[in-house]
């Protein structure tokens, strides 16, 4: 019976067969111990001299590390193992004999880990890392489509700038100019006048020449956008969000955490409402703990957001930022022009902001004024001041990096390891 390792807990006593591949071995007299793997998880295969063939012990002796086989076996529970099964192998069918694999248990530099990210991808730790990145995904689709959300995909090349600021990558769209997408947000607007609720998922782009452990050239960004929506409803839909997808990687990924030393016990503190900082309270609070580098009016960098979040051990809102460093879009406080109806949501452990967002401007009047203070002439733009002059309504939306969070949930020290092929600053191989 052929079946992967992810089901052997339902094969107990019976015997099957899985293809798989040696990620380690080691023996001990007449029994060797095969450490395999076939993408669905790992379990160990135990060879005993006395019960497989003469030529079935010396193929398992001529096994290398990340070979190929379809191995046999019967499924034995054992607790003492990392997924409570082994399995005890009856034959083994070689595919192919690996040669001088790079990726040795020994210690590998971040350089070289990175060069070989192609073959890094098979590890333990790597695949917990994007199994818990599943995880995050699938619990995205599943919370928006349960809450009457639709998904709508957005350009990838677009003609404009979605945020008004210059960290595009530039190419020719035939004989114009074209801009890889920073942010879908904009046609998530249009696409809520006429769906109400929707949701994108989907790959952003940043010129910035930035190597902190937070930032990468391309990542992922799920943008909600819901018309008759207020900044209120707006946070206690991401909070709803993200409490969510935590509990689904808890619920799911227990194995994965482990083999990353997660402690869970700090997830598990993730329930909602979050609390909440203005703007105004973050300022004298950061004065308080001794950031002289920082008055009212500035945007906050790293350590400021490490600060604020350290203060607290669960996820927290600052809110009603300066209208003059966020972006063009948000909607003023009422009777407050100098500051914003939006929010930066920010992980706890120092791990920064992994949700932004905002109330949208829909007066048409306003969002005039505002194409007049940013320049935005450029008839691309067009098409977004027409969704207030047809029907404008209250909206609100948010955007959380998806790499952000895997780094977050699975406790990483670079936002590197939580895609499958970062592009970085200074790489975009493999």
């Amino acid at each position: 019976m052929k079946t992967t390792i992810s089901e052997v807990k339902h094969h107990v006593g019976q015997e099957v067969t899985i293809g798989t591949w040696l990620a380690n071995k080691r023996s001990s007299g007449k029994i060797r111990f095969l450490e395999l793997r076939d993408g669905t998880g790992f379990i160990q295969g135990v060879v005993l001299k006395n019960e497989v063939s003469e030529e079935d012990w010396e193929k398992a002796g001529e096994l290398t590390q990340e070979s190929s086989l379809e191995v046999t076996g019967v499924v034995r529970e054992d607790k003492r193992a990392p997924s409570g099964f082994e399995l005890t192998v009856t034959s083994i069918d070689i595919i192919q004999i690996a040669h001088d694999y790079p990726i040795t248990p020994k210690e590998h530099g971040v350089e070289f880990l990175m060069d070989h990210r192609h073959l890094w991808l098979r590890s333990s730790r790597q695949h917990a890392i994007l199994c818990i990145r599943n995880q995050i995904i699938k619990a995205t689709y599943d919370f928006f489509n349960d809450h009457g959300f639709i998904k709508i995909d957005p350009p990838i090349l677009t003609g404009s700038s979605a945020e008004g600021t210059t960290d595009l990558f530039h190419t020719k769209y035939f004989d114009r100019d074209a801009y890889l997408s920073q942010s879908g947000q904009l046609y998530m607007e249009a696409a809520a006048m006429a769906f109400g609720k929707v949701f994108s998922f989907g790959p952003a782009f940043r010129a910035e020449k930035s190597k902190t452990r937070r930032h990468l050239i391309e990542f992922w960004m799920i943008e909600p956008e819901m018309a008759f929506c207020d900044h209120e409803e707006n946070l206690h839909i991401q909070e709803a969000y993200v409490t969510y997808f935590v509990q689904q990687v808890l619920n799911n990924c227990q194995a994965e955490l482990k083999v990353l030393g997660r402690d869970t016990s700090k997830l598990e503190k993730i329930k909602t409402p979050f609390p909440r900082i203005s703007y105004d309270q973050a300022i004298e609070f950061l004065k308080e703990q001794g950031f002289d580098d920082i008055d009212w009016g500035d945007d906050f960098g790293s350590p400021h957001e490490t600060a604020i979040a350290e203060h607290f051990d669960v996820p927290v809102f600052v809110t009603e930022y300066p209208t003059k460093v966020k972006a063009f879009y948000m909607k003023p406080v009422p009777g407050r022009e100098e500051v914003v109806l939006c929010a930066d949501l920010l992980a706890p452990e120092g791990y920064g902001e992994i949700i932004g967002g905002s109330q949208r401007i829909d007066d048409l009047e306003l969002m005039k004024e505002r194409y007049k203070e940013y320049h935005l002439t450029d008839p691309s733009y067009r098409w977004y001041l027409e969704l207030r002059q047809y029907g404008s309504v209250p909206h609100s939306g948010f955007g959380l990096g998806l790499e952000r969070a895997v780094a977050w949930i699975c406790g990483l020290d670079h936002i590197r390891e939580s895609i499958p092929f970062p592009r970085l600053l200074n790489r975009i191989y493999p």
